[in-house]
């Protein structure tokens, strides 16, 4: 009988890492995946593009769960999760990240005793105060498989004791940019549009709540772009949560180039074109790298060590990197979506169908 797996996903990062999986996925006979969408991120320039744009099927279920704090967002969750995966029956549900929706799915598959599969597993930045680290740690912890995308994520894991669970897979985002550029390429204009082709400039992003919702670091942080912009120009896509923040604070943007937040092919072909990335973004973070781009992290710390360690990344906070730039092999070659389908396939394999929970 052909094996179903539950796909949840709810944010703008865990489409790009779905599309990168179901495309390998498609390839591989005898599963069957379900995609459930959260509702996370709704917006349509956060979400809807994504799936348009990457060719993602329209997700089987679609829960429009969105708003409140982190606590109500994931109770919500939870429970309507609960529900569809007493309706699907899934053979193992499978998580992506460190969102409250990833919280949410690994809660509701362990206590229905579906296996759990986590993508990107081992991620770890030590700092508790993010609520990403919380939902990383519990959900590897709850897992029964652990895709891992670097060496340093493995040896997070086994100091956590988890080793057995966990597998070297290579990094789905990689997967994803290298498409991403290709398909940037070849339909982007975007660069054109800003007026920018050309030019020398730089491309920047914040959304997370410990930048946003502080008003003094929000206000530093522009700061620093607006410095940096002194000397190029700054695009500056804003996510909506920070577009709120920076008006209801009044915070000065002159100098900075502000655009709606863009659809995937067209943020890979102006980083493509750019000479700096500045971003709190842990996806953006690596794909600068995949870029070959530099890349400032506005933040104290980053789970991809190893972008600082080979001279591509350095925290805002830190000291000016003086090293060479090397190459990272960890993140693999591009086939990282095909390692976790057998991975994923010789895990389930062993397990019976799925009974009625």
């Amino acid at each position: 009988m052909p094996r179903r797996l539950l796909t949840v996903v709810g944010a703008r990062p865990q489409f790009i890492k779905a599309a990168a999986f179901s495309r390998a996925l498609a390839a591989e006979p005898g599963v069957e995946e379900v995609l459930a969408h959260t509702g996370q991120h709704f917006d349509d320039n956060m979400s809807g593009v994504f799936f348009r744009e990457l060719g993602i099927p329209a997700p089987h279920r679609s829960l429009d769960i969105h708003g409140g704090g982190h606590g109500q967002m994931t109770g919500r969750m939870l429970e309507a999760l609960e529900q569809v995966m007493l309706e699907e029956r899934p053979d193992a549900v499978l998580v992506y990240g460190d969102t409250n929706s990833t919280l949410a799915a690994a809660l509701a598959a362990v206590k229905l005793h579906i296996p759990l599969v986590h993508i990107e597993a081992g991620l770890r930045s030590r700092n508790r105060a993010m609520p990403e680290e919380i939902n990383r740690v519990l959900t590897d912890h709850a897992a029964d498989l652990l895709l891992a995308p670097t060496r340093t994520a493995i040896e997070n894991l086994a100091n956590e004791g988890l080793a057995s669970r966990a597998r070297l897979v290579g990094d789905v985002m990689y997967d994803a940019t290298l498409h991403a550029i290709a398909e940037g390429r070849r339909t982007s204009t975007i660069v054109e549009r800003l007026g920018l082709a050309g030019e020398a400039y730089a491309v920047a992003t914040v959304h997370r709540a410990e930048n946003t919702d502080d008003a003094a670091r929000l206000a530093r942080i522009v700061a620093y772009l607006r410095d940096v912009a002194q000397g190029r120009r700054v695009v500056f896509p804003v996510h909506p949560r920070t577009a709120a923040r920076l008006r209801d604070q009044g915070v000065d943007t002159s100098g900075l180039l502000l655009t709606e937040p863009l659809s995937y092919f067209d943020l890979h072909r102006l980083v493509d074109g750019s000479d700096l990335v500045m971003t709190d973004s842990g996806g953006l973070q690596k794909e600068a790298y995949f870029h070959r781009k530099p890349c400032i992290t506005l933040r104290s710390e980053t789970e991809w060590v190893e972008t600082v360690e080979a001279g591509w990344n350095r925290l805002w906070t830190g000291p000016e990197h003086a090293g060479p730039r090397r190459d990272i092999p960890d993140y693999g070659e591009g086939a990282a979506g095909a390692a976790c389908v057998a991975a994923i396939r010789a895990f389930l394999d062993p397990y019976p169908q799925t009974e009625a929970a």
